[in-house]
Formats: C-alpha cells, sequence, structure tokens
C-alpha cells in the first residue's frame, strides 16, 4: 500500500493530461465547424477569397486536431472531432465543385475515407441549394452541371456497401442523398419545360407579329 499514493499521482497526471487535451480539442471543434460554416456561406455569396481564407483556417484547425490528439486517438476519433472534420471535408468538396469542378481528395484533406464519405454526401445538400439558386435566374445549363456532380456522388456512395461499424453511418446519409438528388432532379425538369415552353410562346408571338404587320 506505501505505492498507493505514488499511482493515483499518475492516475491524476495522465487523467490531468488528458481532460486538459480533450478540452482543447472541442474549443479547436467547434471553431473549426464555424469557419467551415463561413467558407459555405462565402461560397454561396460569390465570395470567392473570404471562402478561401476560411477554409485555410480550417485546415489549419484540422492539421491542430491532428498534431495533438496523436496520443488520443480514441479522442481523435470521438464523434464531436469527426463531425467538425466531417464539416471540412463538406466545406472543401463545395468550394471545389462550384469553383472549379476539381474534387479535393481524403489524401489532400488529410482525412479518414469515412469522414470524407460523410462529408460528401453532405455536399449534396449545399449543391441543391445552389442550384435553386441559379434555377431562380434562369441559368439552367449550369444547374444541369451542378446535378451532374450530384448524380456522380450518389453513384459512389450507393457503392459502399459496408456496414455502418466501418463507415460511420454513411447508409443513412446516401439515401437523403438519394431523395435530394430526385427532388433536384424535378426542379430542374420543370424549369427547362419552363423555359421551353416560353421561348415557344415567344416564338409564336414574333410569328404573329409578323403576320400583322
Amino acid at each position: 500500500m506505501d505505492q498507493l499514493e505514488e499511482i493515483a499521482e499518475r492516475i491524476r497526471s495522465s487523467f490531468d493530461s488528458r481532460t486538459a487535451t480533450r478540452d482543447q480539442a472541442l474549443t479547436h471543434a467547434r471553431v473549426l465547424t464555424r469557419r467551415c460554416a463561413e467558407s459555405i456561406r462565402a461560397t454561396h455569396r460569390n465570395e470567392r477569397q473570404n471562402a478561401q481564407q476560411s477554409l485555410e483556417k480550417a485546415r489549419g484547425l484540422v492539421g491542430l486536431l491532428r498534431d495533438n490528439l496523436a496520443d488520443y486517438p480514441d479522442l481523435y476519433y470521438a464523434g464531436y472531432t469527426q463531425d467538425a472534420l466531417k464539416e471540412y471535408a463538406e466545406a472543401s468538396i463545395v468550394f471545389s465543385l462550384l469553383e472549379d469542378g476539381v474534387l479535393p481528395s481524403p489524401e489532400e484533406l488529410d482525412l479518414e475515407y469515412a469522414t470524407y464519405l460523410k462529408g460528401l454526401a453532405e455536399s449534396v445538400g449545399e449543391l441543391r441549394r445552389r442550384i435553386i439558386d441559379i434555377l431562380i435566374g434562369g441559368h439552367t445549363r449550369e444547374a444541369e452541371r451542378l446535378l451532374s456532380y450530384m448524380d456522380d456522388i450518389y453513384a459512389i456512395l450507393v457503392t459502399m456497401d459496408y456496414p455502418d461499424a466501418v463507415t460511420w453511418g454513411l447508409r443513412r446519409l446516401t439515401d437523403i442523398v438519394r431523395s435530394i438528388t430526385e427532388r433536384t432532379r424535378g426542379d430542374v425538369l420543370i424549369s427547362l419545360r419552363q423555359q421551353q415552353l416560353e421561348q415557344s410562346l415567344k416564338h409564336v408571338e414574333e410569328k404573329l407579329d409578323q403576320s400583322s404587320s
């Protein structure tokens, strides 16, 4: 029993270090989530520089999380950490697809595959948001381009037929992606038909004007 206090002190020291690391990770995860939200908002507003700056700050936080939690893998793979990293994947993918159509890889983002796929799945909701904005302005070709990205993403996600324990709940997100993509396809189709109808009416009006003159 003489060693009990010594053992207890080592345990307390370990717990103190672990608690401090966890608290720091929680703070970094919250800020990371906020930076990603700022980037997505700026991307939708066509504020490219602001979106890029927020992403750069987010990437720095991703590095901090990975480095600081290197000795605590259970904290790194905890829900709050991976959720924040998923937001980073989503923000990076949305920015890239809307700006230049070049999809960043998991390796480029320094993310685990399951986290990357969940971010990829959630990016579909942001693509739908952009498509609706585009359709309001009548730019159907751009909407079709983004819809093709949604189709491609779903086509890949549906092939990830692995247990949820491996993909961290990807199956549910894949079902949501399918629903969002189908609704968006319907919106694009309605917009196309409306444009075709307007063009036909305009053509008829021009003919009537010519015949009456």
